[in-house]
Formats: structure tokens, sequence, C-alpha cells
């Protein structure tokens, strides 16, 4: 998987992450998004862009509710 211009591994199980849909639970809420996933164990990577964008979005959202 190429992310941020690097091809990314999970470095429990060193294969390489695919696109994964990921569910994400926030105050009680739940809501999915495609991330990098190991396709072994699960892991997800989580990316700096994703954290300080959507995932910040979805909070100022939840909390003004």
């Amino acid at each position: 998987m190429n992310i941020e211009g690097r091809v990314w591994y999970c470095d429990k199980c060193k294969k390489e992450l695919v696109m994964t849909k990921v569910s994400f639970e926030y105050m009680g809420r739940t809501f999915d998004h495609e991330v990098p996933a190991c396709p072994e164990c699960g892991k997800a990577f989580i990316s700096r862009e994703l954290v300080k964008g959507k995932m910040a979005e979805v909070e100022t959202l939840m909390e003004d509710k």
C-alpha cells in the first residue's frame, strides 16, 4: 500500500497494508472509514491527516450535539 509516497507494512506480521473498511466509535456513535490495515492481524494505520481532518471534524460535530 502506497501511503504518503511510501509502501507501508505491518510491523508485527510483515504484510503489506491494504485498504480496509474500519469502524470507529466516538461518544456512543459509530462511523466507518476505509484505512490501510494489515490483512493478517487487522491493525490499522491512521494517518496524521485523517486524525487532524476527518476525525477532528466528526469529533466537533458530535460534541456540538
